[in-house]
């Protein structure tokens, strides 16, 4: 099974929600869709499942043209972010009523209908009616009715957002391994780096209605194709640095200067952007040939164990993502220091030159 869009579009009005897309997920894959709120995730589900129709291009399920095909007759199942069952009967008959609906024996019902209200912990709610449950209870409901439609394309619109914490990390380990078992196409949209990494399979990342980059999410963490691609998959976003190269050296924004060596060292005389994620700064020097920055602290937030660090540097915003609990003085200069094997370079136009050292050799 494969599910292809080729040069798909949405635009409505004067508003490009889509942007031309070409894009072809496989059999059994995770696949997730990464961006920001407004990026496009929700849109771009919803033609692949049909619920809207592309302004152009065509959609290919099993290499059939389905562009004009209702959602009814394809074999997809969505999960939003607002979960939606049926009030007036039970969490079984929400969960089996897909299954009534496409003239499943009923012991196949049943068995269905149990084991994933089992994986979902939802076994003891059976008999109850969705106003009875919890949030993370309704959305687990409705999590369970799209699993056991057997569908090709399942689709999940930010599920977890509304559960807590420790069910949301549960959930986050359940859901490849409940993948994998049905040999679907999970299309999972998020707006979390950090989920992104967890699920694995391959990762969109999108911005402003267009897909920057497709491919396994491990690749397109380490290796982003441009600043775009680097901002959206780090969470807080990448820092950047205008920075030149002349002739052995590397010159940054306040003046700071380091030797180009390593992968670093053939780069091209010239302008450049350097990008660095928020966890590669620190406020002591751990690597001899780490480089000192001095900013301004513009705020802290403690996340017990680690310290979000807001910097001023030369009128551009920093953040960094510090181990510990540290007592630091708002509005203070604080000097803090990076590795340059953790250094991202693009080019003016935010294309990526050279990967970072770590990423070249993981």
């Amino acid at each position: 099974m494969t599910l292809e869009l080729k040069g798909v579009s949405k635009i409505v009005g004067r508003d490009t929600h889509i942007a031309p897309t070409d894009l072809t997920l496989d059999t059994g894959t995770m696949n997730v869709l990464l961006g920001p709120t407004l990026s496009g995730k929700t849109t771009l589900m919803r033609l692949m499942a049909g619920l809207e129709q592309p302004s152009d291009g065509r959609v290919f399920w099993q290499g059939e043209d389905v562009t004009g095909m209702r959602v009814q007759d394809r074999q997809v199942a969505m999960v939003y972010q607002q979960f939606i069952n049926y009030p007036s009967m039970s969490v079984y008959d929400n969960i089996a009523s897909p299954m009534k609906l496409m003239g499943v024996e009923r012991a196949e019902i049943d068995r269905r209908v149990r084991d994933t209200a089992d994986m979902l912990k939802l076994t003891p709610m059976l008999d109850r009616k969705p106003q009875e449950l919890s949030g993370g209870q309704q959305q687990r409901c409705a999590l369970a009715r799209a699993l056991v439609k057997n569908a090709g394309l399942v689709l999940l619109d930010e599920p977890l957002a509304n559960l807590d914490y420790k069910l949301r990390e549960e959930l986050r380990i359940e859901i490849p391994r409940i993948f994998e078992e049905s040999g679907a196409i999970f299309v999972y949209a998020t707006t979390e780096p950090e989920e992104a990494l967890l699920l694995g399979g391959n990762t969109a990342t999108l911005w402003q209605g267009g897909v920057t980059q497709f491919g396994p999410t491990p690749q397109v963490y380490r290796r982003p194709v441009d600043a775009t691609t680097a901002r959206v998959f780090s969470d807080p976003p990448m820092n950047f640095l205008p920075i030149a190269k002349a002739g052995a050296k590397l010159i940054f924004g306040d003046g700071q200067s380091a030797i180009a060596a390593g992968n670093l060292a053939g780069l091209a005389d010239g302008r450049y952007t350097a990008g660095f994620r928020p966890n590669h700064l620190e406020i002591k020097q751990h690597t001899p040939d780490a480089m000192k920055f001095t900013a301004t602290l513009s705020v802290t937030e403690l996340t017990g164990s680690e310290t979000f660090v807001h910097l001023d540097h030369h009128g551009q915003r920093w953040v960094g993502l510090i181990h510990g609990v540290h007592d630091l003085t708002i509005g203070a200069a604080l000097d803090v220091w990076l590795d340059p094997g953790h250094v991202y370079v693009f080019d003016e136009n935010g294309k990526l030159v050279v990967p970072a050292a770590y990423a070249v050799a993981a």
